[in-house]
């Protein structure tokens, strides 16, 4: 199992990005709560890594922290349904304590919010996760002492609401993220709105 590299930062996209390390270029492909935590290309980088072996193929995914892959892990080693792309998907679309605290809420309308999740596998997520041993009790601890700021939530719902509107992921967030620097205060309502006007 690859646990890590340490390498030069060749390309970073909001999907993957290219590690070389001793001269062999590594494909990695990651959530975009990892991507907003890259360094600039050229420079050293350390990503946790989590290796998938396929039939067809060998798939590294990266993380900027233990947090992310360990939740990633949770979800593909413990979900039934859900794969490496939607366990992505779920950790593009919300925080790790974000997620967290849905799961120990039992709130299945917000984890349905995110791309990839309907009704039924947020139940899911809900009865695998919860009843984890020792897990329910950690999380809560968690939620409390991380909830997500109030800028976090922000972006998710403006996010959130631009891939409803049928955005993709990877567009609405990179619009959303323009918005915010432009407008630090501005409420979601606003954040999408300056957000659309950036996307078309």
């Amino acid at each position: 199992m690859i646990t890590h590299l340490s390498g030069t930062l060749v390309e970073a996209l909001p999907t993957h990005i290219v590690l070389d390390v001793g001269g062999v270029g590594y494909h990695v492909l990651i959530p975009l709560s990892s991507y907003d935590k890259l360094p600039a290309a050229g420079t050293q980088l350390k990503i946790l890594t989590h290796l998938a072996i396929r039939e067809d193929a060998h798939v590294l995914y990266g993380f900027m922290s233990a947090a992310e892959r360990d939740l990633f892990r949770l979800l593909v080693n413990h979900v039934s349904g859900i794969g490496p792309k939607t366990a992505l998907d779920v950790l593009s679309g919300t925080t790790v304590s974000n997620f967290k605290a849905c799961v120990v809420a039992g709130d299945v309308a917000a984890l349905s919010r995110t791309k990839g999740i309907g009704k039924k596998t947020a139940e899911r997520i809900i009865v695998e996760l919860k009843d984890k041993v020792g897990i329910a009790a950690a999380w809560e601890a968690a939620s409390a002492a991380h909830a997500p700021s109030a800028e976090d939530a922000k972006i998710t719902d403006a996010v959130l609401a631009l891939i409803a509107l049928g955005y993709k992921q990877v567009d609405a967030h990179k619009a959303v993220k323009q918005a915010v620097a432009k407008t630090p205060d501005a409420a979601v309502e606003s954040l999408v709105t300056a957000a659309l006007k950036l996307l078309l």
